[in-house]
């Protein structure tokens, strides 16, 4: 599928979505059902209290991914992200969902330091990423949104929101479900939010797996009230010359983050936080246990030691394993 967010040779679909160095759905025996489909080249699945009719919500959370998709990903031509992108007009007028998520995206530029850059997808591409493969050096100072329109300082620099709109994808399928549902666990390839009790009466539990490539195991489990996002490498990745590539960028080095760093997990009150900042600490390598320490987040940090994990947690993300 050319139409997703996520290129689908590099993000399993429906069956593997919960992948090595993402949270997955711990298993469990008291009675659910589940709603599952595919989008963004990756699957999702919606867990509720057996009985609630879960089949009913498919078309609104259908629409809701459907219409995501058609603003923001870069890998379809048809898209207003794909039209900015090719477009040499001043600015452009946004539609709500894409300008909401632009803000985001460009606060987080900012909070981060430049480690969350929406404006590096040429430089994704050059790696063999994502599908920008023409563009100006990235420059998100360049990017600025105004009353719902979207100009550039500079020709050529475009705009990339893959590491945070999935985020915003399932936050809106979550504010769509609660509105009759209030215990739920959403996740959409990887990611997840959560809200009330499993049917048991307990957390919903997620697992933190083991984010070596190659590696099985679980390296911890987390009572979820919130979301939670993991970026790493062991899904988008490859091994070259004895060095392992992966998907994000540190724009410092204009080439894919390097250093011990496996993946970083955040737990967040919204997916698209949770998302976005995931990237951000990843990008940001070793100093980012310190900038997730300033931004107050609650994250996790897991890095190799020769044969071993190295494991350090920021903000409360330490209570939360269980």
């Amino acid at each position: 599928m050319a139409n997703s967010l996520t290129r689908p040779t590099r993000r399993a679909v429906l069956g593997a979505a919960l992948a090595l160095a993402t949270p997955g759905v711990l298993r469990a025996s008291a009675p659910t059902e589940a709603l599952r489909g595919v989008a963004f080249g990756t699957g999702w699945s919606v867990t509720l209290p057996a009985g609630r009719g879960a089949e009913r919500y498919r078309r609104a959370l259908e629409a809701i991914l459907s219409e995501v998709d058609r603003q923001m990903s870069p890998w379809r031509a048809d898209t207003v992200l794909s039209g900015f992108n090719r477009g040499q007009a001043p600015a452009l007028e946004l539609p709500s969902h894409m300008a909401n998520v632009t803000t985001a995206a460009l606060d987080l530029a900012r909070d981060s330091g430049g480690h969350f850059d929406p404006s590096v997808g040429p430089l994704v591409a050059r790696w063999g990423f994502g599908p920008i493969t023409e563009g100006a050096a990235p420059d998100w100072r360049a990017l600025a949104l105004d009353n719902g329109h979207l100009s550039r300082a500079h020709p050529g620099v475009t705009l990339d929101l893959c590491g945070i709109a999935k985020g915003y994808a399932l936050d809106l399928m979550a504010e769509q479900l609660l509105q009759h549902e209030p215990d739920l666990l959403i996740d959409l390839g990887g990611e997840l939010r959560g809200h009330g009790l499993h049917p048991s009466g307990r957390p919903w539990q997620v697992a933190i797996e083991d984010p070596r490539p190659g590696a099985s195991g679980l390296r911890g489990v987390i009572g979820l009230e919130g979301a939670v996002a993991t970026s790493g490498i062991a899904v988008q990745s490859y091994a070259l010359d004895g060095r392992r590539y992966g998907h994000i960028i540190d724009p410092a080095t204009a080439e894919p983050v390097s250093g011990s760093l496996l993946s970083v997990t955040v737990q967040s009150g919204t997916a698209m936080q949770a998302d976005g900042w995931a990237t951000a600490l990843f990008a940001a390598g070793a100093q980012g246990p310190e900038l997730a320490r300033q931004a107050g987040l609650d994250a996790l940090f897991l890095s190799a030691a020769d044969a071993e994990l190295r494991q350090e947690a920021t903000g409360d993300f330490a209570r939360a394993l269980l």
